[in-house]
């Protein structure tokens, strides 16, 4: 719709002047907007900014302006050619006295009450624009600093090129949710809280993957292990070490540090990858409950604990049912722990169960859609909230939250029945969680987040893979094939290829590309080319859509 258009009339009549309000819709954006005459005899109206452009509030296609009347002046006419007008100057002069006193009088006529009324509403319109732009800027200025990118995730993307994906998992929007308790509390970057939010884009659905604080992981690219909640400040810490200052700028690469290094610590401890992180503290998390209006949860206990948080004593008392929790007791009631029955593991639980009470509260209160709300929440978050998101991923992965339903989110634990992947322990002294099939064996656990994080292309395309051994390399195909399986392929049958002598592996493709994502996964996971036909006419295909001929290039990979 075209909010300049102006109905026109009177293009041949004399401009006259009317002293108005310039009705034009103003955009959000607009760097000011006028008051004033408007010079044509054209037809304007003022839109109400919460209307379209048929609802008028005033037309200016009445004529108004001053018009002095015509004066017949006496002439003689002419009898020769030698004889001239002759004006008769008393006259003249009698009408001209006439016409002024007229037009002084018309000029100190006072305005009309409807011509007022719209001097005031363009006024408060102007007001409201200016607000309203500042908020914009505002909110622009808080979203480029709180918001800055780096972080990326090809399947927030619609129609996304199978090139843009990197492997197995990329499929899905995997976001770290981190939290820390923050300037003033002890171990301010001691990440307690770490959950891992993964969406599936196309089947609109999403997991919450609690990770103990007390996991004792191997740390990337260090050699060394630790309890996984002190990565982030390890990495910090690390970063600023060998500094002579801490600049704001050296705070922020020293925080980014943190985030890097607990993010391949992660990748290679859970077997998935992860794009995006979100990092809050304990005053950002408690004042944005409190900006939606608080959170609705379904307390599936009952909690009670005498908490020291945020330098105060506070009791905590949660009955199970249904409950209303502002953000002190909703940050409460996700810190307690000291008096569930399993302890950490519990109160990871209720970390779920609060985070998707605040996505179904933000959603539901049209928070993004309110320019007060989102000011609000983006002069809450400020220093308290660090993310890669940029602005334009952050709307797509809104757009898709939109769709999923609260029955679409499950909740997924290492240590809750009959999934038991973790148990407590001691090394060196030092409490600790570690895998039930040993210290740093994650196999059993990667298997288990894949299978429950599936590739949202790979579920959608649902091949079927046969693989063959063709290497003397004895149960290569079952190892592949397990390994396939971790990932979310449905592999039909593991067998020996008629040939043992292939140096490289082929990939052979049976559908003629149509199941492209499952093609350009397998053909990096193999680093070859899918081939149309297979290369042995021994070789059964069966139902299947891929066929994989193992080579010695995988036997040697170890």
């Amino acid at each position: 719709m075209n909010h300049n258009q102006r109905n026109q009339h009177g293009r041949n009549r004399k401009r006259t002047s009317i002293d108005g309000v310039s009705g034009r819709p103003v955009s959000r954006f607009s760097q000011g907007s006028s008051l004033g005459s408007i010079q044509n005899a054209r037809r304007d109206s003022i839109i109400s900014p919460s209307s379209n452009s048929s609802n008028q509030v005033a037309d200016f296609s009445k004529k108004e302006g001053f018009h002095s009347s015509q004066q017949q002046l006496s002439t003689h006419k002419t009898v020769q050619n030698t004889q001239t007008f002759v004006i008769d100057r008393k006259a003249s002069k009698k009408a001209s006295k006439k016409d002024k006193k007229q037009f002084n009088q018309s000029s100190k006529k006072p305005k009309s009450k409807k011509k007022k009324f719209l001097k005031i509403f363009g006024i408060f319109l102007v007001i409201a624009l200016l607000v309203i732009g500042f908020l914009v800027v505002k909110g622009y200025i808080t979203l480029n600093k709180i918001l800055p990118g780096g972080g990326g995730a090809a399947a927030l993307n619609e129609n996304v090129d199978p090139s843009l994906l990197n492997g197995e998992g990329d499929g899905r929007v995997n976001i770290l949710l981190l939290g820390r308790g923050g300037e003033g509390h002890e171990g301010a970057d001691l990440t307690d809280t770490i959950i891992l939010a993964s969406i599936d884009p196309i089947a609109k659905e999403a997991s919450l993957l609690s990770v103990p604080r007390d996991l004792y992981v191997p740390v990337a690219d260090s050699g060394s292990s630790m309890k996984v909640n002190s990565v982030f400040y390890t990495g910090k810490a690390n970063y600023l070490s060998d500094k002579t200052s801490e600049s704001d700028q050296i705070k922020q690469q020293a925080e980014q540090a943190g985030f890097e290094l607990l993010e391949k610590t992660l990748e290679t401890t859970l077997g998935v990858p992860i794009h995006y992180y979100i990092m809050i503290d304990f005053q950002g998390f408690e004042d944005a409950v409190n900006n939606v209006g608080g959170v609705s949860i379904n307390a599936p206990t009952a909690v009670s604990e005498q908490m020291r948080i945020k330098g105060q004593n506070y009791f905590l008392d949660v009955q199970p049912g249904q409950q209303d929790m502002g953000g002190f007791e909703a940050l409460a009631y996700a810190r307690s722990r000291y008096t569930s029955p399993r302890g950490d593991f519990d109160r990871s639980e209720r970390q779920r169960i609060i985070i998707t009470a605040l996505k179904n509260k933000i959603l539901s209160a049209g928070t993004f859609s309110n320019p007060q709300k989102i000011s609000n929440l983006l002069s809450t978050f400020g220093n308290h909230l660090q993310t890669n998101f940029n602005v334009n991923d952050l709307q797509r992965l809104y757009e898709i939250s939109k769709q999923i339903s609260g029955d679409k989110i499950s909740s997924i634990g290492l240590a809750d029945k009959p999934n038991n992947f973790v148990t407590t322990s001691n090394i060196g002294g030092l409490s600790v969680v570690v895998p039930t099939a040993g210290v740093g064996n994650f196999k059993e656990i990667q298997f288990y987040i894949r299978n429950a994080l599936k590739d949202s292309f790979l579920k959608n395309e649902n091949a079927s893979v046969i693989v063959l051994n063709g290497t003397s390399k004895s149960g290569l195909a079952t190892e592949k094939g397990e390994e396939l399986k971790s990932f979310g392929y449905t592999v039909i049958k593991v067998d020996n290829a008629p040939s043992r002598a292939y140096e490289k592996t082929i990939v052979v493709d049976l559908r003629n590309g149509s199941k492209k994502y499952t093609k350009n996964y397998l053909e990096r996971r193999f680093n070859t080319t899918a081939v149309g036909s297979l290369p042995d006419s021994a070789i059964i295909p069966e139902t299947a859509d891929f066929v994989i001929i193992l080579g010695n290039d995988q036997a040697t990979q170890q």
